[in-house]
């Protein structure tokens, strides 16, 4: 079994910053892509940004200069750094990962119970 933690939302004014962290912990073997999205009220999930095991990066262009993704392969956590935040950034933030576990020879898709972040002034 995994699990994904989120951590790092809260309230900020537009122009602000948060970071939100990842951790994957349980019976974990490998991981391979690393993702945040973000469902906003009334709309689907969205693609925020990926990170490969190879430090590959994707961003949605709505985020592209604003936000960055890293990811620390030792603590198994992945980070979203996010910057000149917009009230249209309001959402909830899901944290997503492609992992195999120990008890597996083929990868899975795991997601995060989500972490709220509200631009507001």
């Amino acid at each position: 079994q995994v699990h994904l933690v989120e951590s790092g939302g809260g309230l900020v004014q537009p122009g602000g910053s948060l970071r939100l962290s990842c951790t994957a912990s349980g019976s974990i073997f490998s991981i391979n892509t690393m993702g945040w999205y973000r469902q906003a009220p009334g709309k689907g999930r969205e693609l925020d940004a990926q990170i490969t095991d190879g430090d590959n990066t994707n961003y949605a262009d709505s985020v592209k200069g604003r936000f960055t993704i890293s990811r620390d392969n030792a603590k198994n956590t992945a980070y979203l750094q996010m910057n000149s935040l917009r009230p249209e950034d309001t959402a909830v933030y899901y944290c997503n990962a492609i992992i195999r576990t120990t008890s597996m020879v083929f990868f899975m898709n795991w997601w995060g119970q989500g972490t709220q972040v509200t631009v507001s002034s």
